[in-house]
C-alpha cells in the first residue's frame, strides 16, 4: 500500500500501530468521519423500498468501520500516550462524539429505519435479523431519535460535552498518578516490603538520578509496601497518595464528576426515564435502577455476617501488632500477616511458582483441552512496544478464529488496570464462513527485575484468566451481526465469560499445568496448594462488602446525589459508605475522584454487575465441578451455548440453555464466603 495513505485508514487485518504518530489523528479521523456521512447519505438517497440489506446490513457496515479506526487511536492512548497524541485526539473527540449523537438524530435515517421495521419484511425477519433490527430501532430511540428541536440540540450539545469530561477525566488520573514519585532514603523504612520488590525501587531511583529507593503509584511499586512494610507512617503516606489523588490541584476531578451527574440525569430526564440508572440499565438484566439496588442490597444483607467476622478477625489481629485502632492504611497489611499466620501462605511464598511464561503457556493449554482451540504465538512487527506479543488462535479444525495483540507491563505513558479490547469483528464471507476477529489483552503486571523474570501473585494470574475469558468471549463468536458479536451483551452479563476463566487458577488439575518454579521448574507443591486454597475464602466477606460498596455507591450517586440537596460530593460518598465501614469516618478516604470505571470506563450505574455476572458464572462452573474441570464435552457446550452466541439471544435463555436452569445464588456465597464457623481471632 502506498506510503501515503494515512495508516490510521489502512483496512488490512493487521493494524500498523508502530507507523500510526500524532499527525496521523487529525487528518484520519476527519477523513473517516467525512467517508461515513458520504456513505449515509447515499443510503438516505437511495429509492429503493428499505430492506435489511439495503439499509441496516449498510448502515452496520459504515458504523463498524467508524468504530474499529477509532478504537485504534483510543487503543493507542491506552498503552502508548504522548502529549502531542493526547492533543490530537482531544481535538477531533468532540467531531467523533458529534457523529455519533448525529446518527440517531438524522430524520431521515430514522425513517428508513421505521419503514423496514414496520413493514411487511421487516416484521418477517427472523433469528438475528429480527433480533437485530428490533434492537437497533430500540437504540435510535434510546438515543433521542424521537426528540425534537431544542431537545435534539441539547442532547448533542450534552454528548460531546460528557465524552470530553469523561476524556479529561481519564487523563487527570494517568496524570496524578505519574506526578507522584517518593524517594526513601533510609532502607529501614521498607522493612518487611519483599527484597525484589526494595531492587527494583532502588534501579527505579537509579534510573530517575536519584539515591535511594523510589515508590509511585503503579500498582506493582504501590501493593508491596502496603502489604508488607511495617512502617506505619510510610503506608499511610502512599495510601494517602493514591486515594487522593484527584481531589484537589492540578489534575482536580471532582468538579468533573459532579458535573457528569448533572449532565447524566438530564439526559435521562430528556428521554423520559425518572433516572440515569433506569435508562442506562433498561438492556441490562436487571433493567432498572430499583432492582439493581434491590439485588445490592440482598446480597449486603446476606454477606455482612461475614464481614462482621472478619473485621473483628481484623481488629484482634491488629491488637497483637500493637495497632490499637485499625486504619484504611493498615487493612492489607494486618489482612496480609494474618494470612500467613493462620495459613503460613502470602503473595511472596507463591510468586516464584507462577513465571509469567508458564502461566501462559499452562492457559493456552487449559483452553485447548477444555474447549479445543488452540493459540499460537507468531512474529509481528508491527507493535506499539518491543514488549508486545501476538497470537493467532485456531479452532480444532483448524479454522482461524481470531488473533490478538497481548501487553503485560507497566508503563508510565500506560493507563492502569488490565482490559481486553475488541479491535475488529470478522465480517460473513459470501460463501459462510466468517473472517477472523481482533482483540487486544493487556495488563500491568509484576515486571521482570533483573535477572529474576517476571514472577506473579495468584490474583495476577487470576487477572490474566480473567482477560482471556473476555478475549474468548470475542475471539469466538460466530454471530453473523457485528453489532450483536461477542462482548456485546447485556452489561450485567458481560462478565461472565471472564469471571468464570478465574476458576481453573484455584483448580489443583489446572495448578499443575499453570505453575512451575522459576528456578527448577517444580511444580506448585501440593502442600503449599493446600495452604492456598484453605485460605481462598480468608477475608471473603471482607473483599465481597468491598465490591457491594463500589456498586451501592454508583448507584446512589446516579439515582440521588443532587448538590443543591447533598452538597460537594466527596463527603456525600463518605456517607454512603459509613453503611460498609467499621466505623463512621472509616471512609473518608475515598478513591472516587479516580474512580474511572464509573466516570471514564464505561460503568456508570453498572458496578453492580460485576457481582450479578459472579452469580451466574460462579453456578454455571458448577457444571465443569460436577462433569469434570477438562471435560471438552462441556467445554465445547459453553462454547456452542454461550460464548459464541453474543447478543443472539436473552442472556437468560442462554444461561438456562447451558446449565439447564435459572442462576442460585447459593454458589456464590458458598464459594467466596465458607461459614461463620470459621475462626475469627488468631
Amino acid at each position: 500500500m502506498s506510503e501515503q495513505v494515512n495508516p490510521i485508514l489502512e483496512y488490512g487485518f493487521r493494524i500498523p500501530f508502530d507507523r500510526i504518530q500524532p499527525e496521523h489523528v487529525r487528518p484520519g479521523v476527519r477523513a473517516l468521519l467525512s467517508n461515513a456521512d458520504e456513505a449515509i447519505a447515499a443510503l438516505i438517497d437511495d429509492s429503493a423500498p428499505p430492506t435489511y440489506e439495503n439499509t441496516v446490513e449498510r448502515l452496520d457496515s459504515i458504523t463498524e468501520r467508524v468504530k474499529e479506526r477509532v478504537t485504534v487511536v483510543t487503543h493507542l492512548l491506552s498503552v502508548a500516550e504522548s502529549p502531542d497524541m493526547r492533543a490530537a485526539y482531544n481535538e477531533v473527540l468532540p467531531e467523533i462524539t458529534d457523529f455519533w449523537t448525529r446518527l440517531p438524530l438524522n430524520e431521515d435515517l430514522w425513517s428508513h429505519l421505521k419503514s423496514l421495521a414496520g413493514s411487511e419484511d421487516g416484521r418477517a425477519l427472523q433469528g438475528i435479523r429480527g433480533r437485530h433490527l428490533a434492537t437497533l430501532v430500540r437504540e435510535f430511540r434510546r438515543a433521542g431519535a424521537d426528540l425534537e428541536g431544542k431537545d435534539r440540540d441539547r442532547l448533542k450539545e450534552i454528548n460531546i460535552e460528557m465524552s470530553q469530561l469523561e476524556q479529561r477525566f481519564s487523563e487527570n488520573v494517568l496524570d496524578a498518578t505519574n506526578a507522584f514519585q517518593l524517594v526513601v532514603e533510609d532502607e529501614s523504612r521498607l522493612d518487611g516490603v519483599p527484597p525484589a520488590d526494595r531492587d527494583e525501587a532502588r534501579r527505579k531511583a537509579g534510573a530517575a538520578g536519584e539515591k535511594g529507593w523510589l515508590l509511585t503509584l503503579d500498582y506493582p511499586s504501590f501493593e508491596p509496601v502496603l502489604k508488607y512494610a511495617t512502617d506505619r507512617t510510610l503506608r499511610e503516606e502512599l495510601y494517602l497518595a493514591f486515594v487522593m489523588r484527584c481531589r484537589d490541584g492540578e489534575f482536580e476531578n471532582v468538579t468533573t464528576i459532579q458535573r457528569l451527574l448533572e449532565l447524566r440525569r438530564e439526559v435521562a430526564d430528556l428521554l423520559g426515564y425518572e433516572h440515569f440508572p433506569d435508562y442506562r440499565l433498561e438492556e441490562a438484566m436487571a433493567k432498572t435502577g430499583a432492582a439493581a439496588i434491590e439485588f445490592t442490597d440482598q446480597l449486603t444483607e446476606r454477606t455482612h455476617p461475614y464481614w462482621k467476622r472478619d473485621v473483628q478477625a481484623l481488629e484482634a489481629h491488629a491488637a497483637t501488632l500493637q495497632i490499637e485502632r485499625l486504619e484504611p492504611w493498615d487493612v492489607a497489611f494486618v489482612s496480609e500477616h494474618l494470612r500467613r499466620v493462620r495459613y503460613a501462605i502470602d503473595d511472596e511464598v507463591i510468586r516464584p511458582y507462577f513465571p509469567l511464561d508458564k502461566v501462559l503457556s499452562g492457559l493456552f493449554a487449559i483452553v485447548h483441552r477444555v474447549f479445543g482451540l488452540q493459540v499460537l504465538a507468531r512474529e509481528a512487527s508491527e507493535v506499539w512496544h518491543e514488549d508486545v506479543l501476538y497470537y493467532d488462535l485456531l479452532d480444532q479444525d483448524g479454522t482461524h478464529l481470531g488473533s490478538f495483540y497481548a501487553d503485560w507491563h507497566p508503563r508510565p505513558e500506560k493507563r492502569q488496570g488490565a482490559w481486553m479490547s475488541d479491535m475488529i469483528t470478522g465480517r460473513v464471507a459470501a460463501d459462510g464462513s466468517m473472517s477472523p476477529h481482533l482483540g487486544v489483552i493487556a495488563g500491568n503486571l509484576t515486571p521482570a527485575k533483573g535477572d529474576v523474570p517476571s514472577l506473579l501473585t495468584h490474583r495476577e494470574v487470576q487477572t490474566i484468566f480473567h482477560e482471556f475469558g473476555h478475549l474468548l468471549h470475542h475471539l469466538t463468536t460466530t454471530v453473523p451481526v457485528a453489532p450483536r458479536a461477542g462482548i456485546n451483551v447485556a452489561w450485567d452479563f458481560v462478565e461472565l465469560p471472564s469471571q468464570l476463566m478465574e476458576n481453573w487458577t484455584w483448580e489443583r488439575e489446572a495448578l499443575a499445568l499453570i505453575s512451575g518454579h522459576y528456578e527448577t521448574g517444580e511444580p506448585l507443591p501440593d502442600a503449599l496448594y493446600e495452604r492456598m486454597v484453605d485460605s481462598r475464602r480468608f477475608m471473603g466477606g471482607w473483599a465481597q462488602m468491598r465490591q457491594l460498596s463500589f456498586g451501592y455507591s454508583d448507584l446512589k450517586l446516579h439515582l440521588e446525589y443532587s448538590s443543591e440537596k447533598d452538597g460537594d460530593v466527596l463527603p456525600y460518598v463518605e456517607r454512603l459508605l459509613d453503611r460498609y465501614s467499621l466505623r463512621p469516618g472509616f471512609s473518608r478516604y475515598h478513591s472516587t475522584a479516580s474512580f474511572t470505571h464509573l466516570f471514564a470506563g464505561g460503568y456508570a450505574s453498572a458496578y453492580y454487575s460485576y457481582l450479578w455476572s459472579e452469580v451466574l458464572e460462579a453456578d454455571a462452573f458448577s457444571r465443569f465441578k460436577n462433569e469434570g474441570i477438562f471435560s471438552q464435552s462441556v467445554g465445547r457446550e459453553y462454547v456452542d451455548r454461550i460464548l459464541s452466541r453474543g447478543d443472539s439471544a436473552e442472556p437468560e435463555d442462554l444461561f438456562r440453555d447451558f446449565l439447564g436452569r435459572d442462576p442460585d445464588p447459593q454458589a456464590l456465597l458458598d464459594r467466596n464466603l465458607g461459614t461463620l464457623a470459621e475462626e475469627v481471632g488468631v
